[in-house]
């Protein structure tokens, strides 16, 4: 197995090349479509809306993947919604001015809505062409790929528009789009399940979560990652600029350092996966990223560079143990609708704990936030561990009473 066994196997590797075409157009676009909304209106709050706008619809992943779980051809989904995605892109090419904002807003909110649509039904329909003993692999490289987009698509998006304007970074994104939606056609074979015409109910993905205690427990584990991480990244500038003391630019040497402990984290969660279970993979990834957090507070730079490196490097543990779980364990015709309800519990308290961040620097030591957010990484990370060796003991003790 491992990265050998996914290139070599022929859909595994088509669809990683998916994602980092589609990854690289999509973080370009993020980048300028902000710088965008600035240079239009010199007004920041209107251009931090576009992030809103691209988050937004997780809150209405249940109804999408019930959409999704409802048509049932998840290839087909997927393909529609990138190569629908990409044409109205193009349509940005029309932003000439602020009056056309409106635009913009528009195909970010839809965009939004595509990227929820094209995550639940890659995620149903990885488990049709993948063989179950790849698909951490699988996830863990999908991480990778999207995290190591991230180093160098914003750099591209902004040298374009700086050269040819916003309507050159649409096209690029385009593109992407296009390009990732053929690739996404070579993926075969592919168990297309039949449309089901019985009634979907969205409350039904919800309802398996909630019954699923190994999947639940996981999966909070990951929402508890990414909360974290969401109020934690609010204090970056604060730390680099009364912390360390440097330019804001320094901030994209932070990125880059969590993004390549990142990208290293993909790359071996699926051979940590075969060792541990998915909780116990998260607790090791909840450890990390607390341990990083807290070297973050030293605001001594090798300290803070180390600390980064590290919470990169456990950040995407959780979230890779949740996706490869629910994939495993879940009925594949209720797999998009409890996508969609994961990524609500997951992504929407993180797009709060921004906000809360946001508030919270303003009136408190940077360092205090910090620490508090390691010392509940660490909590978090304690549960999962305790709950892993409890769930083994009571194993034991039943192979026992069995013999």
């Amino acid at each position: 197995m491992g990265v050998g066994g996914v290139l070599r196997d022929r859909n595994a590797a088509v669809y990683l090349g998916a994602v980092v075409v589609s990854s690289f157009g999509s973080g370009a676009l993020t980048l300028a479509a902000g710088v965008w909304v600035m240079t239009l209106t010199g007004d920041s709050s209107l251009a931090a809306l576009v992030v809103v706008l691209l988050w937004a619809p997780t809150v209405a992943g249940p109804f999408i993947g019930a959409v999704i779980d409802r048509i049932g051809r998840y290839r087909a989904v997927l393909v529609g919604t990138m190569a629908g995605t990409g044409v109205l892109v193009l349509s940005l090419g029309a932003v000439t001015s602020a009056g056309w904002l409106w635009l913009l807003y528009t195909v970010m909110l839809i965009d939004g809505i595509a990227y929820v649509a094209i995550f639940a039904a890659e995620t149903a329909l990885l488990p049709q062409v993948v063989a179950p003993a790849l698909l951490g692999d699988v996830n863990g490289l999908r991480m990778s790929a999207a995290e190591g987009t991230k180093l160098a698509a914003p750099l591209v998006g902004a040298a374009l528009f700086a050269a040819w304007g916003g309507a050159a970074v649409a096209v690029l994104d385009a593109a992407s789009f296009g390009i990732a939606a053929l690739l996404c056609l070579l993926m075969k074979p592919v168990e297309a399940a039949p449309v089901r015409r019985e009634r979907v109910r969205v409350r039904d993905g919800l309802r398996y979560l909630v019954e699923r205690v190994h999947l639940r427990r996981v999966v909070v584990s990951a929402a508890v990652a990414l909360v974290l991480a969401g109020f934690a990244g609010t204090m970056t500038f604060a730390l680099v600029d009364e912390g360390l003391g440097l330019a804001p630019t320094f901030v994209g040497v932070l990125v880059a350092v969590q993004g390549v402990g990142s990208v290293l984290s993909g790359i071996f969660s699926g051979a940590v996966l075969r060792r541990l279970s998915p909780l116990g993979f998260a607790a090791v990834g909840l450890t990390l990223f607390s341990v990083g957090i807290l070297l973050r507070m030293t605001t001594v730079v090798p300290l803070v560079l180390i600390g980064t490196a590290i919470a990169g490097l456990g950040l995407p543990a959780p979230l890779v143990a949740a996706t490869t779980t629910m994939q495993i364990d879940s009925p594949p015709e209720l797999l998009a609708r409890i996508t969609g309800s994961v990524q609500l519990v997951m992504y929407a308290p993180n797009a709060l704990a921004q906000a809360l961040g946001v508030v919270v620097v303003g009136f408190v030591d940077f360092r205090i936030s910090l620490g508090v957010v390691g010392v509940v990484g660490l909590a978090a990370a304690g549960w999962a561990t305790w709950t892993v060796l409890v769930r083994r003991e009571d194993r034991s003790r039943a192979r026992v009473a069995g013999a």
